[in-house]
């Protein structure tokens, strides 16, 4: 387990906690421990799995009884986000109050902590994965590595910042957007004056980014509790398709050590100094300089559990779904050491063409063939481009990192497994009524 504490620079202090620790803490006092989460997506329904296991209460605020938490757990306050009563129903009672996305109005997170509740991560921490402009110039105040940036309040803002940083440039919406939505890529001048044009007659606030050359994404987890204790997962490498992750290997391959270490204490850093409670993704590129040296570049912040964790359901001791819950509480926080030498989760994504073969027959299918597929499903429809569930292959004992055949036999099976999951077909072409 890779775990720290703001104090970790004198090793013999004792972490000093920003909130009483002689008051009764949730569950010792004879009450069992309740976790509101705002939002009823698949993040609460997988965190909602987690809370059974830890004798908790995971209460969500969904916008229906179809949506992925509201189908699996009895605890459900059905609203919107931002109607402030509605976050009020779903806050009373609870120990603290999280999100299974960041899109709760500012004011309203502002409204619950001063009426008492146990907002985590609190409205000033989590403003930072809200606001992209916000963000960056926090980033950069903090001396992380950022892409160079800027507002774009005209189209001449743009013209200006690609013609001083070179083009092609990244505009960015400040808040909102998640798989590839709200980032646009203009390849020239003329491009980037006709997106911007179009966004900011729509009202869009905008943001412009040096494009930086990468050679891979890479995701840094951690998770911090309010007493100050901090712990790290491996960094993981994202794999990219239209701006949607479909793969994440974990640990990530080829990653120099001292690299991989230096994005850890990064994440663990920023957590830290933003005043993060819970989980936190620090989205990462990787660069390789003319002198071949490896460095890496944050993209984004996500304060919540995220897609990029998920291979820790079955990949390491403790998953990003109980840890999210230990640290809102303020337990102390899980060992995260891998269980296998490499995990690889492989996204479900929906299919162009949904198959006739029913979701319950695949999986049938792939457990006669790939049984040591552990499959997650979310309970939403078919769609294309929708994630629905994802499969997580942990590589057999025995194998290692450094062998490039076994990391990618490991991704090869997880990339099957989640292709015929939303096709029903074998990317291998292999047909089962052939082969029996």
């Amino acid at each position: 387990m890779s775990a720290s504490s703001e104090s970790s620079a004198s090793p013999s202090s004792t972490p000093v906690s920003p909130t009483p620790r002689d008051t009764v803490a949730p569950g010792r006092d004879g009450q069992t421990p309740v976790v509101a989460m705002i939002g009823g997506g698949q993040l609460a329904r997988m965190t909602h799995q987690a809370a059974i296991e830890l004798g908790q209460t995971l209460r969500v605020l969904a916008n229906g009884p179809l949506e992925s938490a509201a189908q699996v757990t009895p605890n459900v306050v059905f609203g919107a986000h931002d109607d402030l009563d509605a976050l009020r129903e779903a806050a009373k009672g609870a120990h603290a109050l999280t999100f299974d996305h960041e899109h709760v109005p500012q004011e309203h997170l502002q409204t619950l902590v001063e009426e008492g509740v146990n907002v985590q991560p609190p409205p000033q921490a989590l403003l930072h994965a809200q606001d992209k402009l916000v963000m960056r110039n926090r980033l950069r105040e903090l001396g992380a590595p950022v892409p160079e940036f800027a507002e774009v309040a005209t189209t001449q803002d743009v013209l200006d910042f690609g013609n001083e940083h070179g083009w092609p440039v990244v505009v960015k919406a400040v808040r909102g957007g998640y798989d590839g939505r709200g980032v646009w890529m203009p390849a020239d001048a003329s491009e980037a004056v006709q997106v911007v044009e179009e966004l900011l007659d729509r009202g869009t606030p905008l943001m412009v980014e040096q494009k930086v050359a990468m050679t891979r994404e890479l995701s840094a987890m951690v998770a911090r509790s309010p007493f100050g204790q901090g712990a790290s997962w491996p960094v993981v490498e994202t794999v990219q398709r239209d701006g949607i992750c479909v793969t994440v290997v974990a640990p990530a391959a080829d990653l120099p050590a001292d690299l991989a270490a230096e994005a850890e204490a990064l994440a663990l850093r920023l957590a830290a100094e933003l005043g993060v409670v819970g989980s936190l993704a620090v989205e990462l590129f990787e660069t390789v300089g003319a002198d071949g040296a490896h460095g890496i570049v944050v993209n984004e912040l996500a304060m919540r559990p995220h897609n990029s964790g998920h291979w820790s359901q079955d990949g390491a001791r403790t998953s990003q779904f109980e840890q999210h819950l230990r640290a809102v509480l303020d337990y102390p926080l899980g060992d995260t050491s891998p269980v296998a030498p490499v995990t690889v989760m492989g996204n479900v994504i929906g299919a162009e063409v949904t198959p006739e073969m029913s979701m319950d027959e695949r999986l049938h299918h792939l457990f006669a063939r790939l049984p040591e597929a552990k499959v997650h499903l979310y309970g939403k429809g078919e769609r294309p481009g929708r994630k629905i569930g994802h499969v997580n292959v942990l590589g057999a004992a025995g194998g290692s990192l450094e062998d490039p055949d076994y990391v990618a036999g490991v991704r090869e099976r997880a990339e099957r497994a989640a292709h015929w999951l939303s096709h029903a077909e074998w990317t291998d072409g292999w047909d089962g009524h052939t082969h029996e």
